[in-house]
């Protein structure tokens, strides 16, 4: 496991979520602030604002790879998708899918799903190696 993985683990320990997780853990080597870090992904957690949309620590990741290689001008745009997709293409290669809602194979839209989520236990069993899968792709593709 990755240094970076290691501490978007102690995060999510820590009760950020997913997405917080994974940006965070990355914020010193992209020279980003924790606090800055932290409050960019806090609406991403729980599949887009507990909507079970795509996975919070891809978003994190994501964000992670567009501050270290993202485009600032238009021109840049396409190679960005691209990274993008490696990145998605690589993480469905070690997981069945890219929603928090398909990962944990529960809803959590309403309050009652998510607290029913929260005492099967779905986010301790799953999240966690969705967020290591994330940090380590995207350390991965940092260094090449």
């Amino acid at each position: 496991m990755t240094e970076t993985a290691e501490r978007a683990l102690a995060y999510h320990e820590r009760k950020f979520n997913c997405s917080q997780s994974v940006l965070a853990a990355f914020a010193p080597q992209l020279g980003l602030p924790e606090a800055t870090a932290l409050k960019l992904a806090s609406p991403f957690g729980g599949g887009v604002a507990r909507q079970g949309e795509i996975c919070g620590a891809l978003t994190g990741a994501l964000l992670a790879l567009g501050l270290a290689r993202g485009a600032d001008s238009p021109a840049g745009k396409d190679a960005t998708y691209r990274m993008g997709q490696e990145f998605l293409r690589r993480f469905r290669e070690r997981h069945p899918a890219v929603t928090c809602r398909a990962l944990l194979g529960a809803s959590i839209r309403t309050p009652e799903e998510w607290q029913a989520a929260r005492q099967s236990g779905v986010f301790e069993s799953v999240c966690p190696a969705v967020i290591r899968t994330a940090a380590e792709i995207t350390a991965a593709m940092m260094e090449e």
